[in-house]
């Protein structure tokens, strides 16, 4: 499975200090999916149409199986990683963040105003993630039988979909 993983972050991306969710990325799916993962990484500023090129060119150009973004998903006027994100997508998946609220909302209760969002553009299945590296974590874990099955339906892999389906029962 290819990844792409975008952080959006003014100040990372402006060096001012070092990522650190991004690599929490890399690690959760890792531990979720096992070998065979190819990760592609970068890191913007929270600029809407430097989002959406990163989230274009990782679908379109590199063919990510999955984008998972982090960081951008609030309610301060720079937290613009939804409107960039619904920008590039063919079909929204509102499910996804429904669940990463619903779930988060137990341990922190303002996790009802993130604004996390997913859904698909071509074959690449993308989903926004809160910037923080143990939401990261909280929320991939929670996510991880979806996105096993979005992407099982994006490929058209049907013993694929019968396996994340056996795993989910």
């Amino acid at each position: 499975m290819k990844i792409g993983r975008v952080t959006i972050s003014d100040r990372a991306s402006a060096g001012v200090y070092a990522d650190r969710s991004g690599p929490e990325i890399e690690r959760v799916l890792s531990e979720v999916f096992g070998g065979g993962l190819t990760f592609v990484a970068s890191i913007v500023p929270d600029e809407p149409d430097q989002i959406a090129a990163a989230l274009r060119h990782l679908a379109d150009r590199e063919q990510c199986d999955v984008i998972v973004t982090t960081g951008g998903t609030g309610i301060s006027a720079r937290d613009l990683t939804p409107e960039a994100t619904r920008a590039v997508l063919e079909k929204e998946l509102p499910g996804f963040g429904e669940l990463m609220r619903m779930q988060s909302h137990a341990k922190v209760r303002t996790a009802i105003l993130s604004r996390a969002t997913a859904g698909t553009r071509g074959r690449s299945l993308i989903v926004n993630l809160p910037g923080k590296p143990s939401a990261v974590r909280e929320c991939l874990e929670i996510l991880a039988p979806a996105i096993r099955e979005g992407v099982a339906h994006l490929r058209g892999d049907e013993p694929h979909r019968q396996q994340a389906q056996q795993e989910q029962q």
